[in-house]
């Protein structure tokens, strides 16, 4: 789970007013998802490059329970018809 007071709110850098003439592009927080999806690939990238996972090996198996599951919550949609 993410931690909420990991979060650094960087917006306060960029939307000083000594940094308006710089063009500095303002930074948005990134929702719950989007975050978590940067941490696991991060992480993934992290034990690849150490050879502690074949990233190959794990994309495959992700991409093969996702299927799992999506297929299962079908059946589960039919079942409910």
């Amino acid at each position: 789970m993410i931690n909420e007071s990991s979060k650094k709110n960087t917006t306060a850098y960029y939307n000083s007013d000594k940094n308006k003439d710089t063009g500095v592009v303002e930074s948005n927080e990134l929702d719950p998802l989007e975050e978590l999806n940067i941490r696991i690939d991060t992480l993934v990238e992290l034990l690849s490059d150490k050879g502690i996972i074949n990233k190959k090996g794990y994309i495959n198996n992700v991409m093969m329970r996702i299927h799992e599951s999506s297929k299962a919550k079908s059946f589960d949609n039919l079942e409910e018809i």
